[in-house]
């Protein structure tokens, strides 16, 4: 019976023992979140505005990022950095792919996300920006941005909660993050129960207090 329990006690006691393992994925889960989290809302601020930017040609290159990004699995955007760049000789550690790969992904998203909550803004606020003196980036940094970020936040706060997520397809490329370390210290000794569930209690958490802190930030945008 103990066998095949995933709750015997010895089972338990052998990831209590090997706990630095998991928290080195744990950290370096944490690492590539923060770090992917950063990239994607820059990118996505940067690319929500190219979304109802008066020039054409910088509307097409939003369509073009957003479109290939979230009609992509994530899995193929992150092997494909993994494996193809060092063919033209560009190496990178597997933690900024993870960051680079995860970040371009929900950037995407991101970008969406802005782009609604400009487009929710009255175009009236942008001409009497412009007609006050400011150019169009002031006018959108200073006026629109912060009037759009009602609607933005809900959108982009689901947008960091699958982030943190996502970045268990690094255990895809050996990425050493908290899914990989899950995978192989129960793959030597079959101790599949303790090891996916600390796993993804460990995500739980962290996407239960990311969730907390954003009601706080939304509750702070409706003042």
């Amino acid at each position: 019976m103990g066998v095949n329990n995933p709750f015997a006690l010895y089972k338990w006691q052998a990831l209590f023992d090997a706990r630095d393992i998991f928290i080195d994925g744990l950290t370096t889960t944490l690492e590539v979140a923060i770090g992917a989290l950063i990239l994607s809302v820059l990118l996505g601020i940067i690319f929500g505005i190219a979304g109802v930017f008066p020039n054409k040609f910088i509307r097409v290159l939003n369509r073009v990022y957003v479109e290939f990004f979230q009609n992509t699995p994530l899995v193929v955007q992150v092997v494909f950095i993994y494996n193809a760049l060092p063919q033209i000789h560009i190496v990178m550690p597997v933690l900024l792919i993870g960051i680079i790969g995860v970040g371009l992904y929900t950037g995407a998203y991101m970008a969406e996300a802005v782009r609604g909550g400009i487009l929710s803004v009255s175009k009236g606020q942008l001409e009497a920006a412009m007609s006050q003196g400011f150019n169009y980036w002031q006018a959108m940094w200073y006026i629109i941005l912060p009037q759009a970020k009602r609607v933005m936040l809900p959108s982009m706060a689901n947008q960091a909660i699958n982030l943190v997520k996502n970045t268990s397809v690094l255990a895809m490329i050996a990425g050493g993050d908290l899914m990989y370390q899950a995978d192989s210290w129960s793959g030597s000794n079959m101790y599949y129960g303790p090891a996916y569930l600390t796993a993804g209690v460990s995500y739980w958490i962290i996407c239960f207090l990311l969730s907390k802190y954003i009601n706080k930030l939304e509750k702070k945008a409706e003042v």
